[in-house]
Parts: C-alpha cells; sequence; structure tokens
C-alpha cells in the first residue's frame, strides 16, 4: 500500500544518525533546505568539514550545533503535520513575542550585572 511509505516518520533523531553514518564512513554531506527554492524562507546549507584524525563526537557536536542554528529541525517539527496560513500567523506572532520577551529578561539581567 503506498500510503504506508508516505506516512513514515522522519524523526531529528533519524536524521542524526543517518548523517552520523555519512560521517562514519568518510562522506562529505550537505544538508539541503527542506522547502523550494521559490518559497520564501530560505534555510542556509549546512556545511562541516571534518578534519584529519578529529575525534567523530566534536564533528557530530559541531554538526548538531550548525543544525540547530540553521533551523532546519524546527521546520521539520513544524510540517510533520498540515499548518494552514492562519495557524503560522499566529504560530508566529506567539514565537515573536517569547523572542521579544527574552531579549527584554536578557537586557534586564546584562544591566543589573553591571
Amino acid at each position: 500500500d503506498l500510503w504506508h511509505i508516505r506516512t513514515l516518520e522522519v524523526t531529528p533523531m533519524k536524521v542524526i544518525l543517518l548523517l552520523l553514518a555519512l560521517v562514519a564512513l568518510g562522506q562529505s554531506f550537505v544538508l539541503l533546505p527542506i522547502r523550494p527554492a521559490a518559497s520564501p524562507t530560505i534555510l542556509s546549507d549546512v556545511k562541516v568539514a571534518v578534519g584529519e584524525g578529529e575525534p567523530i563526537e566534536s564533528a557530530l557536536r559541531r554538526f548538531k550545533r550548525e543544525v540547530n542554528k540553521s533551523g532546519h529541525l524546527m521546520e521539520l517539527r513544524h510540517r510533520r503535520y498540515f499548518e494552514n496560513s492562519q495557524e503560522e500567523k499566529k504560530r508566529k506572532i506567539v514565537q515573536a513575542r517569547n523572542r521579544k520577551r527574552m531579549e527584554r529578561l536578557s537586557k534586564r539581567r546584562m544591566s543589573n550585572r553591571t
């Protein structure tokens, strides 16, 4: 049944394990954006150069940090279920509100430090 093939769940852990296997095999890789290039949200490619004799743990740690900064996993999380434009607007408003709140809190903390 084709429906079962389409409903395979892609979890962040599966993505990390796949990329870990690529690094272990010595393959270089580039994580491409999820959305097509014509979409308004363009995510940058994630590239991690593994040095000669570098431990795999440190390369994986750098890779995970870069993936988190690029927003690929958040995009995957939001695309797990369909989200219409109204829900997307609401979510972005809440995210902006939380981001502003965190900026205010960090600014207040920094002013209290001096």
